[in-house]
């Protein structure tokens, strides 16, 4: 079974708005990506304007370290600061460490006395129970945000689909890059292979140049897109879709965001 974007109602047009029209980015940041042995590894969370420079800190809720063997690896040392939130991971054995903040919400948006509000919660039935007296216009929706990054102690090894929400099956390795060639990644939704995946690739420093320089893709019918790196760097990627597969029967949609940050080696 393919998965096929959905369109319909106003809200729909709200949650299919591209990457690039989202101003604020959301994102991780390791200290390492590729180490020659185990040790312990530093991963920054913030959310901001410029990529990778720290604006506000982004909450851990949410947050795991899945090992080569599936396993959740040790993490120590979490914080949420003034500008940013961030943690250590152990990488204590050869392989791909996936490293995930993934916690799915419900957006509540509505009218009241001529103001337009928003409310965003966990849970569907207490996010409903919070909409005031007299509201208008009320309309519920699902979202899932994950955001990703990867870590390899020595030989790389393979990530398995989680199956749940937008995430990206790598084809070519997260800690293979190199400068000048072209990767080739899949989209998955719910663990099948999902067209239509708008993808918007921007390279750090975006602070100091007039362009942002972003790469931007859609999926195909396979999932897939190639991106060939410009130069070597950090990446931040973000992927962007949309479907009527709620959970709960009210919400009249689902918001799938992924938002991924890569390291690009010179060759």
């Amino acid at each position: 079974m393919k998965i096929t974007p959905f369109a319909g109602t106003a809200l729909a047009a709200l949650l299919t708005l591209s990457p690039a029209a989202q101003a604020h980015k959301l994102w991780l940041l390791p200290s390492h990506t590729v180490v020659s042995e185990a040790q312990w590894i530093t991963v920054d969370a913030s959310v901001s304007n410029d990529i990778f420079d720290v604006d506000r800190p982004f909450p851990l809720q949410g947050l795991t370290v899945t090992g080569p063997d599936g396993k959740e690896a040790p993490v120590d040392h979490r914080f949420e600061g003034h500008r940013r939130s961030g943690f250590d991971a152990e990488l204590s054995e050869e392989g791909s460490y996936r490293i995930t903040l993934f916690r799915p919400m419900y957006m509540a948006f509505y009218q009241l006395d001529g103001e337009r509000h928003r409310r965003r919660g966990d849970s569907a039935e207490a996010l409903l129970r919070e909409i005031p007296e007299g509201a208008e216009e009320m309309r519920l929706s699902e979202v899932m945000n994950r955001l990703e990054t990867f870590a390899t102690v020595g030989a790389p090894s393979d990530f398995k689909p989680v199956g749940k929400g937008l995430e990206l099956q790598p084809v070519t390795h997260p800690n293979d890059l190199y400068a000048g060639e072209t990767a080739l990644f899949r989209f998955l939704v719910d663990g099948e292979p999902a067209a239509g995946v708008e993808v918007e690739v921007v390279p750090g420093g975006s602070r100091y140049r007039d362009n942002h320089g972003a790469l931007t893709a859609t999926s195909d019918d396979n999932g897939e897109i190639k991106l060939q790196w410009p130069k070597a760097g950090r990446y931040h990627l973000e992927a962007a879709y949309s479907d009527d597969r709620a959970a709960h029967p009210k919400a009249d949609g689902r918001r799938l965001q992924y938002m991924g940050t890569f390291e690009v080696l010179p060759l």
